[in-house]
């Protein structure tokens, strides 16, 4: 190896994709909750890079997430920003990112988080979307104002 060649333990090995979505800078560990969100278990055959625990920066560690032939719905980014809230979301097209923004926390969230409370009128099987006000730390039901601050990824998929 001549001094001018990378440490082939340095390189990152994940390949570039093509039309997709990157999802960077998640907090370390919380991949497969990004999975989990966008819906996505193995069996749709989208193709997904995920790295876990990479070196970052800015935050120590990091996950980043790879997805071919998807880009995220606006609910998708907002539900994101819950369990991720340094992340930057990476549009690819042609193998060039064409859009680059950073996730904002929305002020509420409808329908994607079901209510850990069982008395709670969202969870009794009446015809209702969860709501949930995000908070500097958790999230409030909108219904019955049950407070979560840990483990909100568990709460997706309603």
């Amino acid at each position: 190896m001549n001094g001018t060649d990378p440490d082939p333990d340095q390189e990152l090995r994940v390949s570039k994709i093509r039309d997709g979505t990157v999802i960077d800078h998640i907090a370390a560990g919380q991949a497969l909750n990004v999975l989990a969100i966008l819906g996505i278990d193995g069996s749709g055959g989208e193709t997904v890079s995920i790295g876990m625990n990479v070196p970052s920066d800015r935050l120590g560690r990091k996950d980043i997430v790879k997805v071919e032939g998807r880009e995220l719905s606006q609910d998708e980014v907002d539900v994101l920003s819950l369990i991720a809230p340094a992340a930057s979301i990476n549009i690819v097209r042609g193998f060039e990112v064409v859009e680059k923004s950073r996730v904002e926390r929305p002020t509420t969230v409808s329908g994607v988080l079901s209510c850990p409370n069982a008395n709670c009128i969202s969870t009794e099987g009446e015809p209702v979307d969860s709501r949930f006000e995000v908070l500097d730390e958790g999230v409030r039901c909108g219904y019955c104002d049950t407070i979560v601050r840990e483990d909100i990824a568990e709460l997706i998929g309603v």
